[in-house]
């Protein structure tokens, strides 16, 4: 009997499979064998998944180093608030990625952590209780109010210093150029090694903000114009600048973690350019809303932000677990070599 047909073939009949001999076979690691951290790795291929769509980050990011591309790096302000903050800063320190965008905190919460350091905590927590503490939270890491008092004694002399540059001189300062001002005005604290914006500083790494005024910095901002009324910040060089960057280089590659403004400013400067090269994208965002954090990579390739032969993938999930692993399947072993 024909292994597709049931005995009644008027009834129940089944489509012939078609060979897929060819695809690799789900295989998760061996823990009989002897642990090799890359071989485990690499394993992610086969367990299926988000663990295939890792292991397939893990591929073309290898590609965009192999390949010298220019690497746009994107970072919500919640990776400085945890421990990514450290391996974006191995990364920047390195000159392993060439490009940084970021949101407000990202900027800001790199200060802090120069000046006072964040503590973890829990999630489950009274937010009544811990404001009456005076301790904010991110997720389950705790902030205590007293870093703002610190962050503020380090920012209003810095925008006097801008806001007089501003009037002696006529510079309005670009987002851009506050962090790499910023990048120097860090080296003088103890903790300045640890900081992503001292790095960049360093190593003239440019550091865009599309959203500088978007948190603490904005609430310093305001005060300012309270005192000066004509104090300004110039947000159209920073425009011009990144898509410069884009137009400018052979090849773009993009790793974004978590979405929004970070997402978006990157993949919009590479529209000039025909889309970027490659796109790694890490989040936890859905498309069904249409929003862009939620877009996938087929959607930015229907506006030329992504080239539609580019390699690209999104890994649903949480960057504080997948970023680490990206980085030590990548970069962090071309430095060990």
């Amino acid at each position: 009997m024909n292994p597709t047909e049931y005995k009644d073939q008027k009834n129940y009949q089944v489509a012939p499979a078609p060979d897929v001999d060819h695809l690799a076979k789900v295989k998760g690691w061996n823990f009989e064998k002897k642990f090799d951290f890359q071989e485990f790795l690499d394993s992610f291929a086969t367990i299926g998944f988000q663990a295939t769509h890792f292991a397939k980050a893990v591929e073309l990011v290898k590609q965009m180093q192999e390949e010298k591309c220019t690497i746009f790096l994107g970072y919500t302000s919640n990776m400085v608030t945890s421990g990514n903050r450290d391996i974006i800063k191995y990364l920047v320190k390195h000159k392993m990625v060439h490009v940084l965008v970021t949101t407000a905190g990202g900027v800001e919460e790199d200060i802090i952590k120069c000046l006072k350091p964040f503590a973890i905590g829990v999630f489950n927590v009274s937010g009544r209780s811990m404001y009456e503490k005076g301790i904010n939270r991110t997720g389950n890491i705790f902030i205590p109010n007293d870093r703002y008092l610190y962050f503020e004694k380090f920012i209003n002399p810095f925008l006097d210093r801008l806001y007089k540059e501003q009037k002696e001189k006529g510079i309005i300062h670009t987002p851009s150029q506050i962090a790499f001002e910023l990048g120097r005005e860090i080296a003088s604290e103890q903790d300045h090694e640890d900081s992503i914006l001292y790095w960049a500083f360093k190593n003239e790494i440019p550091v865009f903000c599309p959203a500088l005024t978007d948190g603490s910095f904005g609430d310093l901002v305001y005060f300012m114009r309270q005192r000066h009324p004509d104090f300004n910040i110039e947000i159209a060089g920073d425009t011009k600048k990144i898509v410069d960057i884009g137009l400018n280089n052979d090849k773009t590659a993009a790793i974004i973690l978590g979405a929004g403004v970070v997402k978006h400013f990157i993949l919009n400067a590479n529209i000039f350019r025909e889309g970027l090269d490659y796109a790694v994208y890490i989040n936890t965002a859905e498309e069904f809303d249409g929003s862009d954090s939620g877009a996938h990579a087929e959607e930015a390739i229907t506006w030329g932000k992504i080239k539609a032969t580019a390699g690209h993938v999104k890994v649903h999930g949480d960057a504080t677990i997948i970023f680490p692993l990206l980085v030590a399947g990548t970069f962090g072993k071309k430095e060990e070599k």
